[in-house]
């Protein structure tokens, strides 16, 4: 028998001082209260002073709170790749701490590759968990903005080129996330499809594009997944700042996507009082001033006093503030967060492996078989470079991190000889000063950074000592890839071209000549070219910035632990030019002209450009290799289904190879002779399925009326248009070899 009821229900009766203290317990300090309730019931309670504090930032990262009345102050962490060290209260440094030791996961654009909405669930639980543990109640991510350049710095803190594919792992994360009682932050609202200008570009794209292409992940992220808070972008949208405007957050996202939560400026995004009051934004961040002089701080106070808005402005924002910090029971007590589990390395791994793509296996040298193999030579500064605490907002401080050389060093554990050479010259950073990792990864010790010596030998030794070195091994394992340096994979400034850096092609040219057992690694965060190399090569696998646990994940796929089972989400192109947004070579495409950057290419963003335009990519959007094969048969289109489908696509897969692994069934959708402009094809569902050898298994996609729509500006509706529609299936973009037609009988519309 439960006494706990009992024993409450006697001391009440016996202590009617505490009944009566219960009683006068205020609404909104009952957790059992609905929240909208419980807002009500403490906005009359606050003074003026106290409503501006909650919507202007009282630090770096925080707002003031209502201490007289028991409301914490909000803290926020920047946070799509884990918690972020504490920084000073007034300043970007470091607060010089010890216990804000995080888990680092592997880069969002990693996450993506895995095709696994339910891993990107487990994902936002681990940031929640430890988000808890730090004591923060908004984690600003994920990030979902469209690839529209690959030139992107920030491409590896976002989800892909595909709105179907981003908005799927987006509503994963946020899902993951706001079960474990924090705040998904969902950015940059909207088309901040580049850094370079960032901060001042205006952008034009036709409302078609905008919300066909761009707006789609924030939709589900505010319909589907329920998310508490967006942040505004840094860019212009038409002419007036995206962190206030008044066609993306009034009209959009809180009258036609009903959004409840708050509206957040990115820091130093807010330019005007009077915009910043009227046209949707809730949380002032960032602002380089005092805190009082924020643009919603005393010059909101003195617009109220004198008349020029209207009191019921401030309210909305403060309601939508503290509807935030009740929703995730922020004043109540969270459940205690943890921070650096092995349940939580343990997710940061399997995202690690899932995520890697194989790119190529051909002549067949994946996986190692150590049992062949007794020198392994591995080159590249990527074998050694410190990824954590790089690419400003999403640096983080990992506990520990297995670079490619340590996991590969700990999974050989003397089986083999391995040597390391540098091979290039690159800007110098962190390595560890010792390996301090037992075999199965776990740390014996935080693992504490020193800077690197000097070399000194120039870039030509360096090479001339890599190529000995593969001259002598059974196989090479080249690391290389983009790092966190400015102008590479980075906030605030963008690519300057899509090759390799530090002459690391014609290295690995002179590596594959002398060795041609060489694997190529790549450890980046957005598509690189690969002349000359590709074609000397037998193996290339995309390993991405693959997270603390990164090194012990490449170690299991290179050596068949784990299969790959990753896909592209994004088109690796043979040059910049065969890209929408650089084909024209015009500054008015990329990187704007007199201040403007115009989307001239419409819909026609990454695979719907190469579609369009016959243009043979490198490595195609949904493409990856896997040391198993699979065959498709069986397909079956079957009209209606389950949640208002109008269609159900049935096929089965087979595993035809002899090793368990997992296939990512993809389907697309193609209108056929449609009225209006429409891609050729489009990513509208897809699946990941598990199978051992020779299993076979039946997967079912249902596609809603979405799957079909095209926005019709003139009807301010989506629109199924009546006729015929090919569903294709298979592998990649480029490789479907299913197929067959849908009708849809009678026009669809729906908002």
């Amino acid at each position: 028998m439960n006494l706990l009821p009992v024993f409450a229900l006697s001391l009440l009766l016996c202590c009617p001082g505490l009944r009566a203290q219960e009683a006068l317990k205020p609404r909104y300090l009952d957790p059992a209260a609905p929240v909208d309730e419980r807002v009500e019931d403490l906005l009359p309670r606050l003074t003026l002073d106290e409503k501006l504090g909650l919507v202007h930032a009282d630090s770096k990262f925080c707002t003031a709170g209502v201490p007289r009345l028991g409301i914490p102050k909000m803290w926020m962490s920047d946070g799509p790749h884990g918690v972020r060290e504490e920084l000073s209260l007034d300043s970007w440094r470091p607060a010089g701490r010890t216990d804000d030791f995080a888990t680092w996961m592997p880069a969002s654009i990693a996450l993506a590759s895995t095709w696994n909405p339910a891993l990107a669930v487990a994902y936002g639980g681990v940031l929640a968990d430890e988000a808890r543990a730090r004591n923060k109640h908004i984690m600003l991510g994920p990030g979902v903005n469209i690839q529209r350049s690959p030139l992107n710095g920030r491409t590896f803190e976002y989800l892909g080129e595909d709105p179907w594919l981003v908005s799927r792992m987006a509503v994963g994360t946020i899902r993951g996330m706001q079960a474990g009682d924090v705040a998904a932050c969902v950015k940059h609202f909207a088309v901040n499809n580049q850094e370079v200008d960032r901060g001042k570009v205006n952008v034009e794209v036709d409302e078609r594009a905008l919300r066909e292409i761009y707006l789609p992940a924030f939709e589900a992220a505010v319909r589907e997944a329920g998310a508490w808070a967006l942040m505004g972008a840094y860019n212009k949208f038409r002419g007036q700042y995206c962190c206030h405007n008044a066609t993306l957050l009034n009209r959009v996202l809180k009258e036609e996507w009903g959004f409840r939560g708050l509206v957040m400026s990115d820091w130093g995004g807010t330019h005007s009082t009077a915009e910043a009051v009227r046209d949707g934004l809730d949380l002032e961040m960032g602002t380089r001033s005092a805190y009082q002089d924020y643009y919603l701080a005393r010059p909101f106070r003195a617009g109220i006093e004198k008349g020029e808005y209207p009191l019921a402005l401030l309210d909305d924002k403060v309601r939508r503030n503290l509807r935030v910090l009740f929703a995730i029971k922020g004043v109540d007590g969270r459940p205690a967060g943890t921070i650096n589990t092995r349940a939580h390395q343990a997710a940061a791994r399997r995202v690690a492996e899932e995520g890697m793509v194989l790119l190529k296996n051909s002549p067949t040298l994946l996986p190692l078989d150590l049992s062949t193999i007794k020198r392994i030579a591995v080159i590249g500064d990527n074998a050694l470079r410190l990824g954590a605490l790089g690419g400003q907002s999403s640096g983080m401080k990992a506990f520990y991190e297995i670079t490619p050389l340590a996991g590969l060093l700990a999974y050989v554990a003397g089986r083999a000889d391995v040597t390391y050479s540098l091979g290039v010259l690159a800007p110098q950073h962190q390595r560890f000063e010792a390996l301090a990792f037992d075999v199965t990864g776990a740390a014996l010790a935080p693992a504490q950074p020193s800077p690197a010596p000097e070399s000194t030998l120039n870039a030509a030794e360096l090479a001339d000592r890599a190529v000995a070195a593969a001259k002598a091994a059974d196989v090479v394992v080249f690391v290389a890839g983009l790092n966190h340096e400015r102008n590479q994979d980075t906030e605030s400034s963008d690519r300057l071209a899509l090759e390799l850096p530090y002459g690391q092609p014609e290295l690995i040219a002179r590596v594959a000549a002398a060795n041609p057992r060489t694997i190529v690694v790549l450890v980046a965060g957005s598509p690189v070219t690969m002349d000359p190399w590709l074609e000397q090569v037998p193996a290339v696998l995309q390993a991405w910035y693959a997270g603390m646990e990164g090194g012990n994940a490449l170690a299991s796929i290179l050596f068949g632990d784990a299969n790959p089972s990753g896909r592209l989400p994004c088109t690796f192109p043979r040059r910049l030019a065969d890209t929408a947004a650089h084909a024209s070579g015009l500054a008015r495409h990329y990187p704007g002209e007199a201040g403007t950057v115009h989307y001239d290419e419409g819909l026609l963003v990454g695979y719907r450009w190469n579609d369009a335009k016959a243009v043979e990519p490198l490595f195609p959007f949904g493409f990856g290799l896997s040391y198993t094969t699979f065959g498709y048969s069986g397909l079956n289109i079957l009209p209606g289904g389950e949640g208002g489908a109008l269609a159900t696509v049935e096929c089965e897969v087979t595993n035809t190879g002899t090793r368990a692994g997992a296939e990512v069934v993809q389907l697309y959708v193609e209108p056929v002779a449609p009225a209006v402009a429409r891609p050729v094809r489009e990513l509208k569902g897809f699946d990941k399925v598990l199978l051992q050898p020779g299993e076979k298994r039946t997967v079912r996609l249902a596609l809603g009326p979405r799957a079909f729509s095209y926005y019709s500006v003139e009807r301010k509706a989506w629109v199924a248009a009546a006729g015929e529609y090919r569903i294709a299936i298979g592998r990649s973009s480029r490789d479907l070899p299913l197929g067959g037609l849908f009708v849809l009988a009678a026009p669809v519309e729906t908002r």
